[in-house]
């Protein structure tokens, strides 16, 4: 029972983890494409 539970948690944690990378990287790439108008409409 208790390894199932830590099983259960792990799988879980993972889960969040990988979810957050990918919100993190989403929010990158937006700081990215904004800066990069900002320097398109400089340029121009």
């Amino acid at each position: 029972m208790l390894k199932k539970f830590v099983l259960a948690l792990m799988v879980g944690g993972i889960v969040v983890s990988a979810s957050a990378c990918n919100t993190v990287k989403g929010a990158g790439k937006d700081v990215q494409s904004v800066g990069q108008a900002g320097e398109d409409a400089i340029h121009k």
